[in-house]
């Protein structure tokens, strides 16, 4: 067991290079993690379910290594859990809803079918928001996941069960979803590195809507080169995604071994702003000084509408939630009510909503329903597109004078599970650094960037990166040069 550790601990190139020169079989890697699983999953609460076929799937790995059939597998034999927003053929998919309960998808995601294709192991399902409505993982309706770092407090969310479950070593990467920083909040929180792609870089078919236009599908994993061997995978046209952009996918492994010096670092003043834990802007500094000692130049820039984007994005991103979860009414799949007192259809969609969807999800789907009203749609949805073009023009002037930006990821630590559940203001200011990226589309990441103390617990903190779009080269430039200088990826929380 201690052999295979130190290659699951060595990542995705190591694990790769093992199982095909079949040093180490991929049964022995998933038997290590289902080991890991049976022992904390329980407490932790990452995995919804488990992929049943998960044993024979190595199995076929393997056969492939030694028929010589795996030379193409990029992710050969490396187990990757997948959040429940993203659809898997024959294995339930419910967006952590109950109103979803009991779906079993007839088809793969484009993403799911990309990793199967190069070798990788679907683990199973991971725990989530609701519907991905929430940054901390307590609008589950399947239950709470919790921060390997101390389990009194959130993960993070929406992807809670993706970052804590790369943390705390159930599987070896994962996949979020990401549409306000649902990726990169929870990595920041949970002490791991996390990728939101340009939109439109990885496609989003068999990706369940939130906002269709902010949603994307981006990789958790322990390190920047572990994210680039996702990328190299997920990235990439899909003629079953009208969004998906066609442009040539770059060498992001390369991308990796590149310097920085001479990479311009924007600094924008409106992230330092009130509201920003001291202990948290201080290791950002830190981090900062590290990037600069290693070649990169940093510059001042202003984002001078970045005060508006909350606003906007619970204007835009709920409008677009109320149109995506109307297909949810009780017909043709999931929860129906059914009980004898529904005797219309009216009624029976009433009931089944009313009991199939959580309190967060309700409350967005009825302020984005307010605001597309006739009457209000001018005022609210028109106004804050206007403003979401501002948001964006600001990204496109402060691209001018640098190559990438460096913010706080979240303004805060990972915060006491309870704390923030029945403020719901409260718990969206957790999102503040995040969601202008998805309003302007471009590629943000998290990676650790050291530790605070809170009651005797250590608990993680992220440095985000922002790129111009299709630049996430230049994230994982900067992020693995980072990551070769300091040593806060690799730690690990104490699950005893």
């Amino acid at each position: 067991m201690d052999a295979i550790q130190a290659v699951l601990d060595a990542g995705i190139g190591q694990i790769v290079k093992q199982v095909k020169e079949k040093k180490i079989s991929a049964v022995e890697v998933v038997n290590y993690y289902l080991s890991r699983i049976e022992r904390y999953n329980e407490s932790l609460g990452c995995f919804m379910r488990l992929n049943p076929e998960l044993i024979e799937d190595a199995k076929r790995v393997d056969a492939a290594v030694l028929n010589g059939q795996a030379s193409h597998m990029l992710l050969c034999g490396v187990p990757v859990g997948i959040k429940d927003m993203i659809v898997t053929r024959g294995l339930e998919t419910n967006a952590a809803s109950k109103v979803l309960q009991g779906w079993i998808p007839p088809y793969d995601a484009t993403v799911v079918r990309k990793i199967k294709e190069h070798g990788g192991l679907i683990v199973g399902k991971l725990n989530m928001d609701e519907f991905a409505m929430g940054s901390s993982n307590e609008n589950s309706s399947w239950g709470l996941c919790r921060n390997p770092w101390d389990t009194h407090r959130v993960p993070g969310g929406s992807s809670g069960g993706s970052a804590a479950s790369v943390a705390a070593d159930l599987c070896t990467v994962s996949l979020g979803t990401d549409t306000g920083g649902s990726i990169r909040q929870p990595a920041a929180l949970c002490g791991v590195t996390g990728l939101k792609p340009t939109y439109g870089r990885v496609s989003r078919y068999g990706a369940i809507a939130f906002a269709s236009s902010m949603d994307q599908i981006g990789p958790l994993g322990k390190s920047a080169e572990d994210i680039a061997s996702m990328m190299q995978v997920l990235s990439g046209h899909d003629v079953n995604d009208s969004t998906s952009l066609q442009d040539a996918v770059p060498d992001y492994k390369q991308a990796c071994q590149r310097t920085i010096k001479g990479v311009r670092i924007g600094i924008p003043k409106e992230y330092f702003e009130k509201g920003l834990d001291p202990r948290i802007e201080q290791l950002i500094k830190e981090a900062l000084s590290t990037l600069e000692k290693q070649g990169a130049k940093l510059v001042p820039v202003s984002l001078p509408h970045t005060k508006y984007g909350l606003s906007v994005y619970y204007i835009l991103a709920t409008a677009e939630a109320s149109s995506n979860l109307s297909r949810y009414d009780g017909v043709r799949y999931g929860y129906r009510h059914k009980s004898a007192d529904t005797h219309t259809l009216v009624d029976m969609y009433e009931k089944t909503r009313t009991e199939g969807f959580g309190e967060e999800v309700k409350r967005r789907i009825l302020l984005g329903t307010y605001v597309l009203r006739s009457g209000y749609y001018d005022a609210y949805f028109k106004q804050a597109a206007k403003v979401r073009t501002l948001i964006r023009n600001d990204f496109s002037d402060a691209f001018a004078l640098c190559d990438v930006i460096a913010t706080p990821t979240s303004p805060v630590p990972a915060f006491p599970i309870g704390e923030r559940i029945e403020d719901p203001m409260t718990m969206y200011l957790a999102d503040v650094y995040t969601l202008n990226s998805n309003l302007a589309g471009i590629p943000a990441m998290s990676m650790p960037c050291g530790f605070v103390e809170e009651k005797a617990k250590r608990l993680p903190v992220g440095l985000q990166l922002m790129a111009p779009s299709l630049r996430e080269d230049l994230l994982l430039q900067c992020a693995a040069e980072y990551q070769r200088q300091t040593e806060h990826h690799v730690q690990k929380p104490n699950l005893a």
